[in-house]
């Protein structure tokens, strides 16, 4: 186990791929988070064989496929092979639940020393940072996303905005859903890209959007 690194957790492969061809981060150790936590169910065992089960459903692939995709890039933080970690993610919802999701397991493996986040914007640089210690966030990880509640006191201020907006997206009367029904002749692709475009705050990519466009416009 190397005890003198930092690795460096980015919110997805976009970031990873531009990090890397900018060498933003130098030499230092990166890895890519692929998911889409906010979208589908999930388990209390993260990164378990039912987690990875559950997620490649919502995927749409095979477990090996997940594992390939999402849980191998991830192999030096399932190893604890640092020093230091720093977490890099977007304040959009989509970005934050993954961040909690991280933060979460951090939290149950007993991960006790302090966490840098920095949040990004355009081009994936750097608009503010933080610092927090994974504690009680397995607690926030299962009250957020199984039992879809707001839990009390959240900081920092990016991750209470995310969870907010998840608790409610796909509800019946959120300006999401109430977009996706006022443009029910609007072909399918044409929606995605204004949605992507109009709701920056929610971070949902053209996958998301088509399934619940789809879901939407289903025959009742």
């Amino acid at each position: 186990m190397t005890q003198n690194k930092t690795l460096h957790i980015l919110n997805g492969q976009a970031m990873f791929n531009y990090y890397e061809e900018t060498n933003f981060l130098e030499q230092e150790c990166m890895v890519p988070f692929n998911e889409a936590m906010c979208y589908g169910g999930t388990c209390d065992d993260l990164f378990s064989s039912e987690f990875i089960d559950i997620r490649a459903k919502v995927h749409h692939v095979t477990a090996d496929q997940y594992i390939e995709h999402t849980l191998k890039p991830l192999q030096p933080f399932f190893d604890k092979e640092f020093a230091h970690i720093e977490l890099w993610f977007d304040a959009d919802m989509f970005c934050q639940i993954n961040l909690i999701t991280i933060l979460a397991w951090l939290d149950q493996a007993d991960y006790k020393d302090a966490i840098d986040i920095h949040i990004v914007a355009d081009k994936f640089k750097p608009v503010s940072h933080f610092t927090v210690k994974s504690e009680g966030y397995y607690s926030i990880y299962k009250q957020v996303l199984i039992d879809k509640t707001m839990p009390e006191n959240i900081l920092p201020a990016p991750i209470k905005k995310g969870i907010e907006l998840y608790l409610g997206y796909l509800n019946k009367d959120s300006d999401l859903v109430l977009y996706i029904q006022e443009h029910k002749a609007v072909p399918e692709k044409e929606l995605v890209t204004a949605l992507i475009n109009k709701f920056t705050d929610y971070g949902l990519g053209d996958t998301q959007y088509f399934e619940m466009i789809r879901n939407q416009r289903q025959p009742l």
